[in-house]
């Protein structure tokens, strides 16, 4: 069996990135349109350099992207590494609901079974 670590090294970055509600804001809002480093300070109740960080987390993780604007840094989130992350979840959902129905099946038995004739 081969195992992708890079693939999951991604995915941990991703969900590692998304778990802090500063970050995912950060990710809505440049779902909006591209925002600059100091545009997106001024949303939060923390320094310049606070949300400096949070970027390059999220920019880590691909989930975001920086380019150069001048003196500005320009952050646009990137929408191929939402997708990724939600057939991740997708993933989940159906190994769950897969789980779910087989109870489902084995307590329909049981009670056939046990039902008197």
């Amino acid at each position: 069996m081969v195992v992708d670590y890079s693939s999951r090294q991604r995915t941990d970055a991703v969900f590692h990135a998304l778990a802090d509600a500063t970050r995912r804001s950060i990710v809505e809002k440049t779902f909006q349109r591209d925002y600059s480093i100091s545009e997106l300070a001024r949303f939060y109740p923390m320094s310049f350099a606070a949300v400096q960080k949070h970027v390059a987390i999220l920019a880590r993780a691909d989930l975001v992207s920086k380019r150069r604007q001048g003196r500005e840094q320009i952050v646009r989130s990137n929408m191929a590494a939402i997708h990724r992350a939600e057939k991740c979840l997708e993933r989940y959902e159906e190994l769950w609901g897969n789980r779910f129905d087989r109870m489902n099946e084995i307590l329909s038995e049981d009670d056939r079974k046990g039902a008197p004739q």
